[in-house]
C-alpha cells in the first residue's frame, strides 16, 4: 500500500513540474522559434478561442494574410492585444499628396483647391477590417498592418490563467516556490530510502565479528 501510494505522489509531483516547466518553457523558449504567446481574456472568439485560453502567435507577413484567417494585433501603446477575424482587405500601392510650387507652396486649380497627385509608397499598405466571431458587428476602425503581431497557430484552453499568473511578481516567486517544493518532494523518498539503507549497511558491519582478528589472537597465545 505505500509503495502505491508513493508511486501515485510520484506521478502528481512529477505531473505538476512538468506543467511549471512547460509553461515556463512555453513563455520563454518558445519565443525563439518566432511565436508570442498570448492570453485570451474575452469571449469575443468563443468558441475558436476560449477564454483562459493561452495562443501561439506567429509573425507573419501581412502580404499572406487572407480573408477569414485570426489576427493577433496590438490595440494601444500600452501593450493590450486583441484576436479577431479578417473579414475585408484594403491594399493601397499608391497614396496621393499635394503639388508644391517653386516656394514649397501648394500649387491651386481655377477653384482654389490644392491640386494632389499620386505617387507610389515604398512598401505596400495593407488595413484589415476585422470582426469578433461571438460579436454581432465589425470592429470601428480597421487595423494597420504594422499592428499586426501575427497569426494564432496554437491554442491550449485554460493555460492562458496560469500563464497570466506566472507572469505576476508573486506568481513568479510562488511558482519557483512550488516548483522547488515539488522537486524535493518527488526525489525525498529516494533520498530517504538511500539513507536508510546505508544506516542499516553501517549496523550489519558494526555487528559483523571480527574472526580474522581472533585467529591472529588464538595463534600467538
Amino acid at each position: 500500500m505505500l509503495k502505491k501510494l508513493s508511486k501515485i505522489w510520484n506521478w502528481i509531483t512529477t505531473t505538476i513540474v512538468i506543467l511549471v516547466v512547460a509553461v515556463a518553457v512555453a513563455l520563454v523558449g518558445i519565443r525563439l522559434l518566432g511565436f508570442t504567446p498570448l492570453y485570451v481574456m474575452s469571449g469575443s472568439m468563443e468558441p475558436a478561442f476560449h477564454v483562459g485560453s493561452l495562443i501561439f502567435v506567429q509573425k507573419t507577413d501581412p502580404a499572406v494574410i487572407q480573408v477569414g484567417d485570426p489576427i493577433t494585433y496590438t490595440l494601444n501603446e500600452a501593450g493590450e492585444y486583441s484576436t479577431h477575424r479578417v473579414i475585408a482587405i484594403e491594399v493601397y500601392e499608391t497614396s496621393v499628396r499635394p503639388v508644391l510650387d517653386e516656394n514649397e507652396q501648394p500649387v491651386l486649380n481655377e477653384s482654389g483647391d490644392p491640386v494632389y497627385e499620386e505617387y507610389p509608397l515604398e512598401e505596400t499598405c495593407y488595413y484589415f477590417q476585422t470582426k469578433g466571431d461571438a460579436n454581432d458587428l465589425p470592429d470601428g476602425a480597421p487595423v494597420y498592418y504594422k499592428n499586426v503581431v501575427g497569426i494564432p497557430r496554437l491554442a491550449i484552453p485554460y493555460l492562458g490563467y496560469l500563464a497570466q499568473w506566472i507572469q505576476t511578481p508573486k506568481g513568479r516567486i510562488l511558482g519557483i516556490s512550488i516548483a522547488l517544493v515539488m522537486v524535493i518532494l518527488t526525489f525525498l523518498p529516494d533520498l530517504l530510502k538511500w539513507v536508510d539503507e546505508g544506516e542499516k549497511k553501517v549496523e550489519q558491519k558494526e555487528e559483523e565479528p571480527d574472526d580474522i582478528d581472533g585467529g591472529q589472537d588464538e595463534q600467538g597465545e
